[in-house]
């Protein structure tokens, strides 16, 4: 076995140090299987305890991983680059990016002051107005909200939980069509995606408990606003998926809620299930679909475990969330106006949404969006339509980036698409597709 002479040493540590040696200079490639313990203990004379030690040491630092069977292996390079959204060309109106209407976001205004406790951010990380805030936010959904924490944006939360939780090698079921930071995010942690199928009502259950038996070790979902299918968990589909759970109560739930604010829908989240919900949850919310995208403040609820790890990690990291951010939000929160602008948000969203999916249904096109910022149509080849679009003035984002193994479609964001726009918008559509029927089968 070649990969045997890449590893020497006498020692657990100068064999584990070895093999890492190698595969950092490129002598041992990603997906290599190292020899067995009793194979390279026989070839380097030492005990097979030696080498298990070696190979525990590799893997808790994630340079290699266990296949059962399948024996130990090289962990996959890191690697968060291909799902990155391509330049939007000059001249097209842009409905590919995802973001809010700005006309719907406030003005920040930062604090000129801190107030006195705030200067000691490691004693007092957490200002305790807007932790209050943040609990009486996920108290009106019924989220438990015995344990509160902060982060920076939805994905550092999730990030820290994945990286304390899990090993490198070890899955995460995610949404597909899912997130597309979400998936380029769990490649780099060096973690398996398992595509979990979705429909309007959320998660498929038994997309689920397949990756449950696959040996998913944690589960992140949209409860609504899906990005970008535009799900809403419902309450059926809720009970469901709780009944999958409850035979894997150490796997760990991570719920993305990022629309909380803008969504006027109501919230089925298995969070809010009382003993019947999962052991080992998550929720995170965050501001930046309300108060605007440049602010980088969560609030997290969470089961008692989680808050200790997770803040344990943000400790020796960051440390805490900025201050002067925390008072900017605390004043945007207690804000009059702020409500008023949300309540408009919320209404003007589901309008647009709305309207857009009527539209196209007028000309016999099939399109997915019950809550958020986007809608989801199902399409034969991505970038003809795209390409269509394109050449009539409109530019929308094709579904590669979204998708694992799910069947093709494009992201339009309706945030900023008037309602009086979404009938030419539609006809435009309709028109890319008759262009080449045999392509698309419309």
């Amino acid at each position: 076995m070649a990969t045997q002479y890449a590893i020497h040493g006498s020692t657990a540590r100068e064999i584990s140090a070895s093999a890492e040696n190698a595969v950092a200079e490129g002598r041992l490639q990603a997906g290599e299987t190292l020899p067995p313990v009793r194979v390279l203990a026989e070839a380097l004379g030492v005990s097979p305890g030696t080498v298990a030690t070696a190979y525990k040491e590799l893997r808790r630092r994630g340079v290699v991983v266990t296949r059962g069977r399948g024996g130990t292996v090289v962990a996959p390079a890191a690697v968060a680059t291909s799902r990155r959204p391509p330049r939007v060309p000059e001249g097209l109106r842009n409905l590919a990016g995802g973001h809010p209407d700005p006309a719907f976001l406030p003005d920040l205004v930062p604090p000129d002051r801190l107030t006195p406790y705030a200067l000691s951010h490691r004693r007092s990380p957490r200002m305790p107005e807007l932790e209050e805030l943040a609990r009486e936010w996920f108290r009106r959904d019924g989220v438990p909200d015995a344990q509160v924490t902060f982060a920076h944006g939805a994905l550092d939360a999730v990030a820290r939980l994945l990286s304390v939780e899990l090993r490198p090698g070890d899955a995460v079921a995610v949404e597909d069509p899912g997130f597309h930071h979400l998936l380029d995010l769990v490649q780099a942690l060096g973690l398996r995606t398992l595509a979990v199928p979705v429909d309007d009502e959320g998660m498929r259950p038994e997309g689920l408990r397949a990756a449950l038996t696959a040996g998913a070790r944690a589960v992140v979902l949209f409860p609504r606003s899906q990005i970008p299918y535009g799900a809403r968990v419902s309450a059926e589909r809720r009970e469901e998926l709780l009944a999958v759970l409850a035979g894997a109560p150490e796997v760990l739930v991570v719920e993305d809620d990022g629309g909380a604010a803008v969504d006027g829908g109501p919230l089925c989240s298995l969070t809010t299930a009382g003993e019947r919900g999962p052991a080992r949850w998550a929720q995170v919310r965050t501001v930046s679909k309300s108060l605007g995208p440049d602010l980088r403040w969560t609030a997290m609820a969470c089961d008692a475990t989680t808050l200790a790890r997770h803040d344990a990690r943000l400790l020796v990291t960051s440390g805490w969330i900025s201050h002067v951010l925390q008072e900017t939000v605390v004043r945007l929160l207690a804000d009059p106006a702020t409500g008023v602008l949300l309540a408009a948000a919320t209404a003007a969203y589901d309008e647009r949404r709305e309207a857009l999916i009527g539209a196209l249904a007028g000309h016999g096109i099939e399109a997915h969006g019950r809550s958020g910022l986007n809608i989801w149509v199902p399409v034969r080849d991505e970038s003809a339509v795209v390409n269509g679009l394109r050449s009539r003035g409109w530019w929308v984002a094709a579904g590669a980036r979204f998708r694992i193994a799910s069947a093709p479609g494009v992201r339009i964001t309706t945030a900023e698409l008037d309602a009086a726009e979404a009938p030419r918008l539609a006809s435009d559509f309709a028109a890319s597709l008759t262009d080449a029927p045999e392509t698309y089968g419309y």
